[in-house]
């Protein structure tokens, strides 16, 4: 079981839900519009082998929201300063919390063990569109923040559990609209490659093996620019991995030391 607990970093309240495990810390930052709650199944699996951290990221489930910066750079200085209070923790980091967790590391290396990256959209500028359009955020915030049921939200996440569905439309609503559209502009204006060669600490890249974030020749520039970095690849999985395959999420990440 979770529990929930707060910090006071970086000038804002954070919430987190801790999965403790014997292992080594793990700082989870989940994606763009996904509560710390969200990932408790996946936590609870982890906790097999870290001591889970999971992050409410600013502006969404239940840490501090409002008018505050949501850019690349705000969420990447919470997790540092989130690091310098946990043990040296491992980042693991899922879509936008793997962007986050990038230019985290290339910050300030030294208050994380390691890290493990989630499918990262690598947009960017001069670069492909990230592949999901806004308004399939968009419209579903919307849904959400009026209330919807898990059939309502089926309709966006086809391929999900009941179970996750339900948690998805009780809590999706709790995304703050400017948090996500910042967010979400940022893919598109923010360049991680340029923060990747800065990774002194050991890496692991996992790639959806049945989604189009992360495509060959984007794991050959990456691999490029950071050639320490290990590559693992979940078959029959799309972008929110452990939703599709969660035994193939779990084989790709819970063997990773620094």
């Amino acid at each position: 079981m979770g529990f929930g607990y707060n910090l006071h970093a970086n000038g804002i309240r954070h919430h987190l839900i801790r999965y403790e495990g014997q292992g080594p810390q793990l700082l989870l930052i989940p994606g763009i519009t996904s509560p710390a709650i969200t990932w408790g199944f996946v936590a609870e699996r982890l906790a097999e082998a870290f001591d889970v951290h999971v992050l409410d990221v600013r502006g969404r489930g239940l840490s501090e929201t409002g008018d505050l910066d949501y850019t690349l750079d705000a969420m990447a200085a919470d997790a540092v300063a989130l690091a310098e209070i946990l043990e040296q923790p491992i980042v693991m980091g899922h879509s936008m919390g793997a962007r986050t967790a990038i230019r985290a590391v290339a910050t300030k290396p030294d208050v994380f063990k390691g890290a493990i990256l989630v499918d990262p959209p690598v947009s960017g500028p001069n670069r492909r569109a990230y592949p999901s359009p806004w308004a399939w955020y968009g419209d579903s915030i919307k849904m959400a923040v009026k209330g919807c049921t898990k059939e309502d939200m089926r309709a966006y996440c086809p391929t999900w559990s009941d179970d996750q569905l339900a948690l998805r439309a009780e809590w999706l609503h709790t995304c703050h609209w400017g948090a996500i559209r910042t967010a979400y502009d940022g893919f598109h204006t923010d360049d991680i490659h340029a923060d990747v060669p800065k990774l002194t600490i050991p890496t692991r890249l996992v790639i959806a093996g049945n989604a189009p974030v992360i495509q060959d020749e984007d794991e050959a520039e990456l691999k490029a620019l950071l050639p320490s970095m290990e590559v693992r690849r979940v078959e029959g999985a799309g972008h929110m991995i452990p939703w599709d395959n969660l035994e193939g999420f779990l084989a790709a990440t819970m063997d990773f030391t620094a």
